[in-house]
């Protein structure tokens, strides 16, 4: 994977309308679900970013066919599949890898995994996973690689420890192709998992509690192909509404499926940012009060994330980037993860006023102006904050380990720029 640096001259008003790619989170599950039928599957509005790229190369070496057949169009057909170990070098380079358990354990009887990768935001247990598959039926083997083997799965009534969104799809899929019903209890029902239940259901299956957090699932039924359009991805419209806040610039979100975001309007209505909803497009006007709205008696407001339909955790670093901007105080709790919120000492180099309590808490006073510096992303969604900051700062940024940023952001910089931003984007040379 290439080195890439985003050069970012700070300070300009934007204007116009942006859409939002599909749903990252939606489009690696229904990409690593379409091994479950040997019918052909075609998939509309799948954004061309790092990790799709990586799970796409990994359904070839199971056998699948996948073809690229417009610039967000993916063709798929598993007419054959092999339980062949996964390349551990792109395993690692993607999360989303532990998806590819159900599918090959549905389809093949056994898989055989090494530990998957992605941001690094703190511990990430996997547990979840493995209780699922085994309840369902499959056993397995801890070491350097997981292995997963099933002599049939079968359905059951099942309680996730946590309501994991990765562990829930796996689930999903298993169940859908276990003999017999398999009730999912504690469940994750984030838009990015309601849609690949949308895209099993088009497949052949019947699941019931789409948007609940108890699915019951009538597995075993025949599966065919289909042609499923991914959704729009609600953690960019976070982050598009974040971009219009910080640089004072009104922008049009277009088709921005207003109906998942109604946390995440809350949340950005205590940091005084307001949107107006005109049909499925959503407007962010560049007059906001942006003063923060401190809870009742006075007390300093505080933003939460927690599993859905609370505001979604992958928005926290964005609104931080915004706090900044904004008149008062808050305090932001991250529950998810215990690292995600470090990103926020390179903040404070750029001029921010953040107390970072401890891994899961920090305190923003604002509004301060930030100036340029040079930072380095560290995930895909705190890059994309670093990116907003960027973009707000006195003078020019220089922003190291931006192919971060790209694992999750589709043509961020020529889409930004279409808008006014001025980022260069530079491939640096391998050392």
């Amino acid at each position: 994977m290439s080195a890439v640096q985003y050069i970012v001259e700070g300070g300009q008003r934007l204007q116009g309308s942006i859409r939002p790619a599909g749903n990252k989170n939606a489009a690696l599950p229904i990409v690593a679900a379409s091994l479950i039928t040997d019918q052909p599957v075609q998939l509309h509005n799948v954004p061309r970013i790092r990790d799709i790229e990586t799970l796409v190369e990994l359904l070839r070496t199971t056998g699948a066919e996948c073809e690229w057949n417009g610039e967000n169009s993916l063709r798929i057909h598993a007419r054959e599949v092999r339980a062949a170990d996964l390349d551990p070098a792109m395993c690692v380079r993607i999360r989303a890898s532990i998806l590819l358990a159900a599918p090959l354990l549905a389809r093949c009887g056994t898989v055989t995994l090494s530990p998957p990768g992605g941001d690094v935001i703190g511990r990430r247990r996997l547990d979840t996973h493995f209780h699922v598959l085994q309840a369902l039926g499959a056993t397995y083997e801890l070491g350097a690689r997981f292995r997963f083997d099933t002599k049939g799965l079968v359905g059951a009534d099942v309680f996730l420890d946590e309501p994991s969104v990765t562990a829930t799809e796996n689930a999903l899929v298993a169940a859908v192709a276990a003999k017999g019903r398999t009730i999912l209890r504690n469940a994750a029902s984030e838009p990015h998992v309601q849609d690949l239940a949308r895209f099993l259901v088009a497949l052949g299956a019947r699941i019931d509690g789409i948007g609940s957090n108890v699915y019951t699932i009538e597995g075993g039924l025949p599966l065919g192909g289909t042609t499923h359009e991914i959704g729009p991805d609600h953690i960019e419209v976070g982050s598009f509404i974040g971009l219009a806040a910080v640089t004072r610039s009104t922008l049009r979100i277009e088709r921005a499926g207003v109906e998942h975001l109604r946390s995440t309007l809350l949340g950005f209505e205590k940091l005084g940012i307001s949107c107006t909803v005109d049909g499925d497009d959503l407007i962010v006007p560049a007059d906001q009060s942006r003063r923060m709205q401190n809870d009742l008696g006075g007390h300093v407001a505080k933003l939460e994330d927690q599993p859905w339909p609370a505001f979604p955790a992958d928005t926290m670093s964005i609104a931080i980037v915004a706090a900044t901007q904004c008149d008062g105080m808050i305090l932001f709790h991250e529950k998810m993860f215990e690292s995600r919120l470090y990103f926020t000492d390179k903040l404070v180099g750029m001029g921010a006023r953040i107390v970072l309590c401890d891994p899961h808490r920090a305190i923003v006073s604002g509004p301060t102006q930030l100036r340029g510096g040079t930072v380095e992303s560290p995930d895909i969604r705190a890059g994309m904050a670093m990116l907003l900051a960027a973009l707000c700062a006195d003078g020019t940024s220089v922003i190291n380990n931006a192919q971060q940023i790209e694992r999750g952001y589709e043509r961020i910089e020529q889409r930004l720029g279409a808008l006014g931003a001025s980022i260069k984007r530079v491939t640096l040379s391998a050392q």
